[in-house]
């Protein structure tokens, strides 16, 4: 008995030595990060010990860099990330497909005024910019309040945007929306104030310092351009009166309203106030209407009524749950009255998507046939050419992608709507032919 009681307590002993010797082993090795010359003869238990020692070797090994430099080394990492998903999220925010057509539809434009080469001049240039860059402001303030105002609704027909997937806070879409807005309603009020100089001088002369600070400032970074002041002005209104929920406004829940505000922005504002900045601002020459930019307007007339029909279809659901009826929700709620339906949420059948989409392929394939006539009546065979064969494969395109999509699909209707988009873009290149 007693034999075996000091044979188990030399076994404990043993035990816990050579525990002793292992931590002494890993304490040397973290302590002075070199091997131990002595570690394979301390592993004394045999070749499961030994391996089990060369293991801890290694971990420890890979062990210290990680906790001791990779939290520093991931700071600038995390900041990129951070940099990324925003600017992902921001440029989403600023709804891209619609910023790319209206810069594509600025340029297109600005073509118009262009006489001889020698007028695409750094004076051209300049003149181009100064009508972008602050409707791409306004772009994003448009977009930004719409997004806010729909925000609920958005989280059922549009689940990926930055506000309704949270990516974006409500306060940063504020703030951005807010910022775009006043950096564009500044070069208004600026405008203002050089209109009434004369005023100033006169009212109150001890003012002429401030206002030379300004008028100074204004000169150096923005121009004095009321084709654009008014189109912004213009186009910051209707949008607003199209997004917010008070009353009188909230025009989108209103089809005939909703409609004439996409028409009135891409079909007479947009290319009028552009061709007006460029040939009475920039160029100094007396206001004309060329027949370029009526048959636009013809075309755009077409084209956006056409838009502000698709773009309801994908956001029927959403729409008729928070109220909100448009062309394509009104007929689609009178056919569902006389038909057996039984799903709460797929209360729009097929048949119904089907006559808006093919309303909205009918105006498309008509602004195509407006601009391919346009085309038929230049002077220059070549233009005749270029023009008619490219508007002859657009339609052709648009006409296939018709066919291809899927009514009874949200998604595949969704595509051919942002397709749609793309080949407005691929007509501005073809338009100053």
């Amino acid at each position: 008995m007693l034999h075996r009681t000091f044979g188990t307590l030399g076994s404990y002993a043993s035990k816990a030595s050579q525990h002793e010797r292992k931590t002494q082993i890993e304490y040397k090795f973290l302590r002075f990060q070199q091997p131990n010359l002595n570690h394979h003869n301390k592993c004394i238990e045999g070749r499961s010990a030994q391996n089990e020692c060369d293991g801890k070797y290694v971990v420890k090994v890979t062990s210290r860099p990680y906790f001791h430099y990779e939290p520093h080394a991931s700071y600038p990492k995390i900041i990129l990330d951070f940099a990324k998903k925003f600017l992902a999220a921001f440029f989403m925010f600023s709804s891209p497909y619609a910023m790319t057509t209206q810069t594509l539809s600025m340029i297109s434009t600005s073509l118009f005024v262009v006489k001889k080469l020698s007028d695409i001049s750094p004076l051209f240039l300049v003149g181009v910019l100064q009508a972008v860059v602050p409707h791409l402001f306004m772009g994003i303030y448009v977009a930004g309040v719409n997004q806010l105002c729909d925000l609920e609704i958005d989280k059922i027909n549009k689940p990926y945007l930055p506000l309704a997937s949270g990516q974006i806070s409500f306060t940063t879409g504020v703030i951005i929306a807010a910022s775009c807005l006043i950096l564009v309603s500044y070069k208004f009020v600026l405008s203002i104030m050089i209109f009434f100089k004369m005023s100033f001088i006169h009212i109150e002369k001890e003012g002429l310092s401030f206002y030379s600070l300004l008028q100074s400032f204004w000169l150096g970074w923005t121009i004095s351009s009321w084709p654009l002041i008014w189109g912004l002005l213009l186009t910051c209104l209707i949008w607003t009166a199209y997004s917010i929920n008070v009353p009188l406004l909230r025009w989108k829940g209103h089809p005939l309203l909703a409609t004439m505000c996409i028409f009135a922005t891409w079909a007479i504002i947009f290319p009028i106030s552009c061709f007006l900045h460029m040939q009475t601002i920039v160029f100094k020459r007396p206001t004309i209407f060329p027949s370029s930019l009526i048959f636009v307007v013809a075309f755009m007339s077409f084209y956006s009524v056409g838009i502000a029909l698709c773009k309801d279809i994908p956001d029927i659901e959403g729409d008729v749950i928070f109220g909100i009826y448009s062309f394509s929700a009104r007929l689609g709620k009178k056919r569902v009255c006389s038909s057996n339906t039984t799903s709460q949420h797929n209360w729009l059948c097929p048949p119904i998507y089907s006559l808006v989409f093919w309303i909205c392929v009918f105006l498309f394939e008509m602004a195509f046939g407006v601009i391919f006539l346009v085309g038929a009546t230049s002077s220059y065979l070549w233009i005749k050419i270029v023009t008619g064969l490219g508007h002859v494969v657009l339609a052709s395109v648009l006409w296939y992608q018709a066919k291809s999509t899927n009514l009874s699909s949200k998604a595949s209707i969704t595509s051919f709507y942002m397709f749609i988009w793309k080949l407005l873009c691929v007509e501005y290149f073809l338009m100053p032919l």
